[in-house]
């Protein structure tokens, strides 16, 4: 709602063969780029052309290994286009890949667009977040609490593909995959609009189709500061599943990964701001900027102690994920939210004099009620969002806004 350029970018790449899966399996990519001008668009428009290709030229090692090298490759090559034109330097753009083998679901990714796994009433987040609220929660430096209110900006990432010649990637999985489980990837404008527990009730609910419109018009309805990405990926066929069902469950192992450049330029940029204000005697700002400077160089320090070992061989597990888990039910404060938002919509719609089916979607928000009135959440939200969509997309046809970018695929 509020970007003139769409910066996200996505790719959806089946095996075109039972031979292709199971050798590398099916791939979805979401990249949220960013950067001044046509930066931020080239970089993830990038990322997910080049992830994809060398992901299935490098068909001679490990999906793993393949992913790694690919996502590596693809960094070197956005970072040798920044340097070769000054409008694009320091260009960056986040990248979060799911790949769907016949050992699980393997998981790669640089930045803070998210890759959730929802099954039965849980939800899980399979990706860390490379940004520095969840850097310092996972350090230890702040509270959940804090860490919600706000205090700490949430769109500052510790990591993305592009500003630098070499960029750590994180690898998870390989997570179980049962017939029924659904994947979503997405960028931070859903993520940052929609709680978790939205995520999960929703996912869980819809359809594939409806999940992926209905997480961008919720974004939207909610202020879509951002740009809006989405990938709903449903496991629909035994053949995709895993032999061995082992629970999935959020945990933690211990390993080494490297000191994070920006906050080592964070806790650099305080301390000399320190010095300054010292040397001007303004003592308690002084005071302050050390503490912010200690509290970024810890957390560097502490994170480098943080990650899984990452091991070779196709069997190997990596990373530490899930790394958090979520209840997915609908219930009656989600339906509640959602019939205020269709109270809203159609105020706005009365006000400007847009053209809608009214009498169609009288009918079914009053069926929606009547599904809540039983306690029956599950079956009311579905409706209403079903009715939500549908609104949305009358309105965005008579306001030419057809332009989030979505998409869906059934396996």
């Amino acid at each position: 709602m509020r970007r003139a350029i769409n910066q996200d970018s996505l790719s959806v790449m089946p095996a075109e063969s039972q031979t292709a899966w199971e050798k590398q399996g099916h791939c979805f990519v979401v990249a949220d780029g960013m950067g001044a001008h046509a930066a931020g668009e080239l970089a993830s428009k990038l990322a997910v052309e080049l992830i994809p290709h060398h992901y299935r030229k490098a068909s001679d090692q490990s999906p793993a290994e393949s992913l790694h090298k690919s996502i590596a490759e693809a960094n070197a090559e956005i970072f040798r286009r920044g340097q070769a034109n000054i409008e694009f330097r320091s260009m960056g753009t986040t990248c979060s890949v799911l790949t769907l083998l016949p050992e699980g679901a393997v998981v790669a990714h640089v930045g803070d667009s998210r890759v959730y796994q929802q099954r039965g009433d849980q939800l899980y987040q399979l990706t860390f977040d490379h940004s520095l609220v969840w850097e310092m929660q996972a350090a230890g430096e702040v509270t959940d609490e804090t860490a919600r209110s706000g205090v700490i900006p949430k769109n500052v990432i510790t990591r993305s593909l592009g500003p630098n010649a070499n960029v750590q990637i994180d690898l998870e999985g390989p997570f179980p995959i049962k017939t029924g489980d659904r994947f979503l990837l997405c960028s931070d404008g859903l993520s940052g609009q929609i709680t978790d527990e939205e995520i999960g009730a929703l996912l869980r609910i819809l359809d594939t189709e409806q999940a992926a419109k209905m997480f961008v018009d919720l974004s939207n309805l909610r202020g879509g500061p951002d740009n809006i990405t989405a990938i709903v990926v449903e496991v629909v066929s035994e053949s995709i599943a895993t032999a061995t069902q082992n629970a999935i469950s959020v945990r933690r192992n211990s390993g080494t990964k490297s000191f994070s450049p920006l906050l080592g330029v964070v806790a650099a940029v305080c301390f000399l701001a320190a010095l300054i204000l010292f040397l001007i005697q303004l003592w308690p700002l002084a005071i302050v900027s050390v503490v912010l400077g200690v509290i970024a160089l810890t957390t560097g320090l502490i994170q480098v102690f943080w990650n899984a070992e990452e091991s070779s061989g196709s069997t190997a597990r990596y990373g530490n994920g899930p790394y958090r888990q979520y209840k997915a039910v609908p219930n009656q404060p989600l339906f509640e939210h959602l019939a205020g938002t269709m109270k809203s919509l159609r105020e706005a719609a009365e006000e400007r004099g847009w053209k809608v089916r009214w009498e169609q979607l009288d009918k079914r928000f009053a069926d929606a009620c009547a599904k809540a009135d039983e306690k029956d959440f599950g079956a009311a939200i579905n409706i209403q969002s079903l009715v939500i969509v549908d609104l949305m997309d009358q309105i965005r046809k008579q306001r030419g806004l057809d332009n989030a970018s979505d998409s869906d695929i059934d396996l």
